[in-house]
C-alpha cells in the first residue's frame, strides 16, 4: 500500500479566480502560496500525488478546451520542473445539474484507488479548499485537510503531513483471546500492559522501556486452558501494530544491533551487559518485509515456566512477532539463570527495536525502493 494525497486544483493549488471561478487564460493564473515547495517536500517525504478537480462545463462554450488547456499544461510544467509529478490527473467535466457520478464529492473518478489494498489509509489525505472535498476524503475513508492561506496554508499542512506520528490500535478479537493494542513509536512512559500473565506483563514492559515506545494493552485469553494462546496472539497483534505504525518506513534506521539477514546473521558486539543481567546476548533485527526468525538457547532453559509463563512460549511469541510484523529476527542467548535468560531476550529485542526504529530524514533504507 501506498500513501497518497488526493489534491484539488482551483482554490488549492492556484488562486480561485473571484468572479466567474474559471483559470481559463495566463492573465489569471497564480499559484498559491509556498504551494511549489510544499508539494516537492510532500512527495520527497514518500507521498504520491493525484490531482482531482471539478471543472464545470469543460468542453463547452463555457470553458472551452482551448482555453482550459494552455494554463493547466503551465501548471504542469511549472510543477515538473520543480521534480513534482502526479500519479494521475483526474477531472470531472460535468455542470452540478448533470448528477453525474464523478463530481466531488462523489468517488466515480476513484475507483482503481478504492481497491483494498491500494492505498494507506491511515495515512493518505484530500487536501482541498472545499466542504465537498473534506465529504470527499470521509466517502473515501481518509482524513482530509482544508486548505485556507489565512488559517491552514500549505507551510502548516507539509508540517503536519511530514510529522504524523507513528502510531497504531490494533483489535484483534477470536473464539479465544480479545486483545486491544496501542502502540506509540516515539514516546515512551506511559506503557500500562495487562495480559493476566504477570511475568509476561513484565517482559512485554521491558520491550516498551528499552524499545523507547509506549504501549497500552489489555488481553483476555483463555487461561484456564493454559497461556499458549494469550501469547500467540498478543505476539501476533504486536508485530501487526508495529508494521501499521511504521507506516511506508521512509527513515528508519531498519537493522538493530546488527545486519540480519535470512540466515545469514552478522553480529556487533559490545552490548550493555548491566541491562542485560551480564548474559552473553545477541539480538539482530531487519525491518525487512521478509519475515523470518532464528532462535537458539545454549544448552536449552532449565527451568520449564518462570513465573506463570511457560518458556517453550519464548521463541513462539518472537515468532508470531516476527512473521507479523515481516521482520527478520535472531535471536541468541546463552545457558544461566531461566528468569535471566528470558529477560535478557526481551530486553535484547527492545534495545535492537530502539535502533531499527529511530527516525532520521526521509530516505526509504532500501536500495530495491521497497521494504
Amino acid at each position: 500500500m501506498e500513501k497518497y494525497l488526493f489534491i484539488d486544483r482551483d482554490g488549492t493549488i492556484i488562486e480561485e479566480p473571484v468572479i466567474d471561478k474559471q483559470v481559463d487564460s495566463y492573465e489569471k493564473l497564480k499559484f498559491e502560496p509556498h504551494v511549489i515547495s510544499s508539494l516537492k517536500a510532500l512527495k520527497d517525504a514518500g507521498y504520491k500525488l493525484v490531482m482531482v478537480t471539478n471543472q464545470d462545463g469543460l468542453g463547452t462554450d463555457s470553458l472551452p478546451y482551448e482555453k482550459f488547456s494552455g494554463p493547466h499544461n503551465l501548471v504542469l510544467d511549472v510543477l515538473s520542473s520543480e521534480d513534482v509529478h502526479f500519479e494521475e490527473i483526474l477531472i470531472c467535466p460535468h455542470f452540478p445539474h448533470e448528477n453525474c457520478a464523478c463530481r466531488k464529492p462523489k468517488t466515480g473518478l476513484l475507483g482503481n484507488y478504492l481497491v483494498p489494498g491500494v492505498i494507506d489509509k491511515e495515512h493518505s489525505f484530500v487536501i482541498g479548499d472545499r466542504e465537498t472535498d473534506m465529504e470527499l476524503a470521509k466517502n473515501m475513508g481518509i482524513r482530509g485537510e482544508r486548505y485556507n492561506p489565512e488559517t491552514n496554508n500549505w507551510k502548516q499542512i507539509t508540517e503536519f503531513l511530514t510529522r504524523i506520528p507513528r502510531t497504531a490500535h490494533v483489535v484483534r478479537n477470536t473464539n479465544e483471546t480479545k486483545i486491544d493494542l496501542f502502540i506509540d513509536l516515539d514516546h515512551s512512559g506511559k506503557s500500562e500492559i495487562s495480559t493476566g500473565i504477570g511475568f509476561f506483563d513484565h517482559m512485554l514492559d521491558q520491550i516498551a522501556t528499552h524499545g523507547g515506545i509506549t504501549m497500552k494493552l489489555k488481553a483476555e485469553g483463555d487461561l484456564e486452558v493454559d497461556e499458549h494462546h494469550t501469547v500467540e496472539d498478543v505476539g501476533i497483534t504486536l508485530g501487526t501494530a508495529l508494521k501499521q505504525a511504521l507506516g511506508d518506513k521512509r527513515g528508519i534506521g531498519r537493522f538493530g544491533f546488527a545486519v540480519a539477514m535470512d540466515e545469514v546473521e552478522a553480529k556487533l558486539e559490545g552490548l550493555p551487559d548491566d541491562s542485560l543481567m551480564n548474559h552473553p546476548v545477541d539480538a539482530c533485527m531487519d525491518i525487512s518485509g521478509r519475515p523470518y526468525c532464528v532462535f537458539s538457547c545454549d544448552a536449552d532453559f532449565v527451568r520449564q515456566q518462570v513465573g506463570e509463563l511457560s518458556t517453550e512460549m519464548v521463541p513462539h511469541f518472537f515468532h508470531s512477532l516476527a512473521y507479523a510484523m515481516g521482520l527478520t529476527l535472531h535471536l541468541k542467548v546463552t545457558t544461566g539463570n531461566t528468569h535471566h535468560q528470558v529477560e535478557a531476550l526481551f530486553k535484547a529485542f527492545g534495545r535492537a527495536l530502539r535502533m531499527a526504529l529511530k527516525k532520521e530524514g526521509n530516505d526509504l533504507p532500501s536500495s530495491k525502493g521497497v521494504l
